[in-house]
């Protein structure tokens, strides 16, 4: 498999057909399709055009992939059960549930099928249960089912006091999240789709070729389609439509040390409420423990701080949820930014006329239904006169395995003897090697900046947070960009 040119500053260099370009001017021609936004839902609509005949182009104004809302989500493979039924979204995550956890299996994404609980803590909540029962069986899932709060406390035993009882779903799972959105953007490229970073889109001139004016210069496409996240409603309104308007909805979570992972055995949700799902109890798959998100809707897109207040909220509804982990260490805070539109579905419009899809209003959902949400947009670029005839198979895509449920390689005896990198740990905190940092600067689509490698190898994400490692990481880093 080729490794892909990556263009910095102005230079320019191609291997084969893979081409992300992070700076200089913009190659010229015209671009069959053009997808603005390359998080978990851009990158997935790339993929599935790759599969056709035609020159596609995956802008995005960050230096890396899924480094908006797709890094700061929480990270769950939904089932679908509590969506609002007959909806768009109700439809797309229930197949796009089945096409990822297929897609994970054959691309090595780490997923972990922990079920999860949906616990009542007061008799409203209880009182609730039988109508979330019967909104999953309307969605199309029949695996739920109430269960007493005796059998709650045995399967999850370090529990709050006040447990009344909970609704089941076994098929709820935790993926990453990170490894997906990398995936799906490394077989576009591979694919031929020419990825552009650091190119933010700041005027569109609609026409029989729409004429993007980025931050790199002019791209000129026949086709859009704007998958921008928080920002979706103004490149919608470069097109002239005002169909939604995003409001960031900041959720702040705590994470905690892998010491933490043996007081929780699966996903523990609260009973949703007018703002979303509430405040969860969850594993990671990379053996940590996530308590959050708040929802604080905010007038700032760029505002992703962690609050004093924020914090203070998630540890008083986690001490109630499960007290044992307000005593474990903290390894990190943060903050994600969904894309809220007070509408009760996503907001994908096409306008046939102009050639243009709008893929607005993702919510956390997202992850999820990615990949039934890009066939949904290629099918509705074909209403509007793309041709799709020809389509073909990707090569698949084997990433590497960030997962504490998988073999990590320094835990690889015979890989270690193939290649004694993969026994040279640097980052001691999450047992990073220097041959999964030298393979992640060199993959396909090579980490833009220090957070890009943790989220391909997890160096710096530990509990010192890149204390101890961060110069022998940074070094690497460098070396490579050199």
């Amino acid at each position: 498999m080729s490794v892909t040119a990556v263009t910095t500053a102005a230079a320019t260099t191609s291997a084969a057909t893979n081409t992300v370009t992070t700076g200089g001017a913009l190659p010229g021609g015209e671009y069959d399709v053009t997808v603005v936004g390359a998080g978990v839902v851009g990158s997935a609509i790339a993929r599935e055009l790759a599969r056709l005949p035609v020159r596609i182009a995956l802008v995005d104004a960050s230096d890396d992939v899924g480094n908006g809302t797709s890094k700061a989500n929480t990270a769950i493979l939904h089932t679908g059960f509590d969506a609002v039924p007959g909806t768009l979204e109700s439809r797309l995550v229930r197949e796009g549930h089945r096409l990822l956890s297929a897609y994970a299996a054959e691309s090595g994404i780490p997923v972990e099928p922990l079920g999860a609980l949906l616990v009542a803590w007061d008799e409203e909540q209880r009182a609730a249960l039988p109508g979330l029962a019967d909104k999953a069986v309307r969605n199309g899932y029949r695996a739920a089912r109430i269960a007493p709060a005796e059998e709650v406390r045995a399967r999850e035993p370090e529990l709050g006091p006040g447990v009344l009882g909970a609704l089941d779903v076994p098929g709820e799972s935790v993926i990453c999240p990170w490894t997906t959105t990398l995936a799906y953007a490394t077989q576009a490229v591979r694919a031929g789709v020419a990825l552009h970073l650091g190119c933010r889109v700041q005027h569109i001139t609609p026409g029989d070729v729409h004429t993007l004016a980025t931050s790199r210069g002019p791209l000129r496409t026949r086709h859009l389609v704007n998958a921008a996240g928080l920002y979706a409603d103004e490149i919608d309104r470069f097109l002239g439509h005002a169909d939604f308007t995003v409001t960031p909805r900041r959720g702040q979570l705590i994470v905690f040390d892998e010491l933490a992972r043996g007081l929780v055995r699966h996903i523990l949700l609260p009973v949703p409420g007018a703002l979303g799902k509430g405040v969860l109890v969850s594993p990671t798959v990379y053996g940590n423990v996530m308590l959050g998100p708040t929802a604080e809707d905010l007038d700032d897109k760029t505002d992703t701080g962690s609050t004093a207040e924020g914090l203070a909220l998630l540890r008083e509804k986690g001490r109630r949820i499960l007290p044992a982990l307000l005593d474990e260490e903290v390894t990190a805070v943060y903050a994600g930014l969904r894309a809220a539109t007070g509408d009760d579905d996503y907001a994908i419009r096409a306008h046939p006329a102009q050639r243009y899809v709008t893929v607005g209003g993702i919510r956390s959902t997202g992850l999820t239904a990615s990949m039934a949400i890009a066939a949904h947009v290629v099918e509705l670029l074909a209403d509007g006169g793309l041709p799709v005839a020809g389509a073909r198979d990707l090569e698949p895509v084997r990433m590497p395995n960030l997962g504490e449920a998988f073999p990590r390689p320094y835990r690889d005896a015979e890989l270690i003897a193939r290649d004694p990198e993969y026994g040279r740990i640097v980052c001691h905190c999450e047992r990073v090697t220097r041959g999964e940092i030298r393979d992640a600067l060199a993959q396909t689509v090579p980490p833009g900046s220090l957070d890009g490698l943790r989220r391909r190898t997890r160096a710096r994400g530990g509990r010192c947070q890149g204390f101890h490692c961060g110069p022998a990481v940074r070094a690497l880093f460098e070396e490579a960009r050199r």
